[in-house]
């Protein structure tokens, strides 16, 4: 399988040339993309707050409607910093539009059978949320519909918190009658790997010659709560795998390390945390980093203020030359992958494989929580 560049041009021209199958009035293919979301505007941010501590899948809390809000004005002053500090709020809904936009174009050519196909944004704390994405789909009387994870490595805290919504919204009837498949993870897939490993090697390229190989690499991504890691949550195996994969695709070219960042409050999380594992390398004479957000897919406040404006800065006051790797968003080469993804997804249902991978129907041997086994159960019966 190739993964050459094409042109923005010709993602857009895609859009004119519809298969036959696709003839209006056929019910679309929706290929609903899930993920965290943020607020597209610095007013949007208490709501996006109040919402992430809401969920008791991601962070359970004692009297959790009066200690959400709360939290969620203590914070909000601060985080509404970031965002204006950044341009105004999150770009992540943009990026998203445009990646799912080209990628059902790309689907009604490589898989014509179940175009037309369309794309969905379902956030998880920012518009559009979940019930407003159902009730879209319901008015466009959508019969079948791939839940597609944005997240490429799973947690039950990313992408097991977002499918937990879609199945409370799906058992409820908000949909309507859909028959549901899932693309769960896909952290090694080659086309995501050969799009992260064309961004670090563009970011490697501002080096000069002689000292480009010294160039750390790190990857970077979002942290968990070592409660969660020991519960037996399969994020941080996938994401180092997804490591191993771009360091091969790379050929091993630079020393390299894996970190994690955006840890809060007083508990343990995995570590070492980005910002600890800079001044170390400084300490160590290792000067020249590239930072790479391994985890995340379009750019955000982890990236555009944590690493950015925070991190990087932070690096290069003390001498350090630090770049980063641009994150996935217009990507054609991502935007492709996306597309196989689902392309590959769709033939494995043709073929009787089931509407869920063998990972998916595994539960973290630690979890109590019974609403992940019924939304586990629910999709693997096709919703």
């Amino acid at each position: 399988m190739s993964f050459a560049r094409p042109t923005t041009r010709c993602l857009k021209q895609l859009a004119s040339r519809r298969f036959a199958s696709s003839s209006a009035g056929k019910s679309p293919t929706a290929i609903v993309m899930l993920n965290m979301g943020g607020p597209s505007t610095v007013e949007e941010t208490y709501d996006f707050l109040k919402n992430l501590f809401m969920d008791g899948d991601l962070i359970p809390l004692p009297f959790q409607r009066f200690a959400a809000p709360y939290i969620a004005r203590r914070r909000t002053p601060q985080i509404e910093k970031q965002y204006s500090d950044i341009g105004g709020g999150s770009p992540i809904l943009r990026y998203t539009k445009l990646q799912g936009e080209g990628m059902a174009q790309l689907l009604d050519e490589l898989h014509p059978e179940s175009a037309p196909h369309k794309s969905y944004v379902a956030f998880r704390y920012a518009n559009p949320l979940t019930a407003e994405t159902a009730r879209q789909m319901k008015e466009d009387g959508v019969k079948r519909a791939v839940a597609f994870t944005q997240y490429p490595q799973y947690s039950c805290s990313t992408t097991g918190s977002s499918l937990n919504e879609l199945y409370r919204k799906g058992k409820a009837g908000e949909m309507g009658d859909i028959q549901w498949s899932v693309v769960d993870r896909w952290g090694t897939h080659p086309g995501f790997v050969e799009a992260v490993a064309q961004n670090i090697e563009a970011a490697l390229a501002k080096f000069s010659p002689e000292h480009r190989s010294d160039a750390v690499l790190l990857f970077s991504a979002h942290s968990l709560p070592m409660s969660v890691v020991n519960r037996g949550d399969p994020y941080v195996l996938e994401v180092a795998a997804s490591v191993a994969a771009a360091m091969k695709r790379l050929g091993h070219s630079n020393p390299y390390r894996l970190v994690w960042q955006s840890q809060v409050g007083p508990s343990a999380w995995m570590g070492m945390q980005t910002n600890k594992a800079l001044e170390g390398l400084h300490r160590l004479g290792k000067n020249r980093v590239v930072l790479v957000p391994i985890a995340f897919t379009s750019d955000h406040i982890e990236t555009l203020y944590e690493l950015d404006l925070e991190y990087g800065k932070e690096a290069k006051e003390r001498g350090m030359e630090v770049y980063r790797a641009e994150s996935l968003n217009d990507s054609p080469v991502f935007v492709r992958a996306l597309a196989d993804i689902v392309t590959e997804h769709l033939q494995d249902c043709e073929a009787g494989k089931g509407p869920v991978s063998t990972q998916f129907g595994l539960r973290c041997p630690g979890c109590t929580n019974e609403t992940c086994g019924e939304q586990k159960a629910w999709f693997a019966r096709g919703g």
